[in-house]
């Protein structure tokens, strides 16, 4: 059971953003894709998910076997794939217990009991140490950044997607919401869900340990290796990675 991208290349209207991304996550992995802005991260995630306003030029993505690059986002959604936004939604009237009700229903043949629902979105509340007086709030509105991540890491439990694609969750966190985020990262990985976190900075690779780190550069991943590779970054930054691939493309 795995992610597959397969020498993926990927323009908005005129311009090629990715020129050639390959990159596997299995299901009980944990990968971190860093890179600067521009680097091309954001474009990788929303074509994983099948934004429409990215064209794929050239390759292929693969999910547990089957080709789903030409796949609506509603039936990767189905398929078991996840995407946390950098910028989540609001969506006034509608309750986050509602809006989660609506998504774990749109990946049933049959519509979840209510009372089974509330069961698991309670377990699940109190697993990610949330407020229960959360779920009844409207999704988004008024939501500090902390809050709005939370509730995309709260449907995120409910899903239980065999792979999940971070977007930057930890943009514009403070040190006690990224915590938060994190505990409950950490509480949902394992053997059943592989997890790609998008991400320029390190700090939530100190609570989020991934087993394999990728640096992307211009569109294109230029250095991988374990959770070592984050602390290099961190120590010598991008200039440096960029000035190796440099000298390395010269040769």
């Amino acid at each position: 059971m795995s992610l597959e991208i397969q020498n993926l290349h990927v323009r908005i209207e005129e311009r090629e953003i990715l020129h050639g991304v390959d990159l596997k996550v299995a299901k009980d992995e944990t990968h971190a894709l860093m890179g600067p802005n521009g680097s091309g991260k954001s474009t990788l995630a929303n074509t994983i998910m099948g934004n429409p306003n990215y064209e794929v030029t050239e390759g292929k993505v693969i999910f547990n076997g089957e080709d789903l690059t030409e796949a609506d986002p509603d039936e990767r959604a189905r398929a078991g794939l996840f995407l946390a936004f950098q910028y989540p939604a609001t969506i006034p009237g509608v309750s986050v217990a509602n809006f989660l009700r609506m998504a774990v229903n749109a990946r049933r043949e049959q519509p979840i009991k209510v009372k089974d629902f509330g069961k698991v979105l309670r377990e699940n509340v109190d697993m990610l140490k949330i407020d229960r007086e959360f779920v009844s709030r409207y999704l988004n509105e008024g939501f500090s950044g902390g809050e709005k991540k939370r509730a995309e890491i709260l449907q995120l439990a409910m899903l239980k997607p065999e792979v999940a694609v971070l977007d930057e969750t930890d943009s514009g966190l403070d040190i006690d919401a990224l915590r938060i985020v994190s505990e409950g990262v950490n509480a949902l990985r394992g053997p059943d869900m592989g997890t790609l976190i998008i991400t320029h900075y390190k700090r939530i690779l100190d609570y989020v340990r991934p087993d394999f780190v990728h640096i992307m550069l211009d569109g294109r991943v230029v250095r991988e290796g374990g959770p070592e590779l984050a602390d290099e970054l961190d120590e010598k930054g991008y200039d440096f990675i960029r000035a190796e691939v440099t000298a390395a493309d010269a040769r």
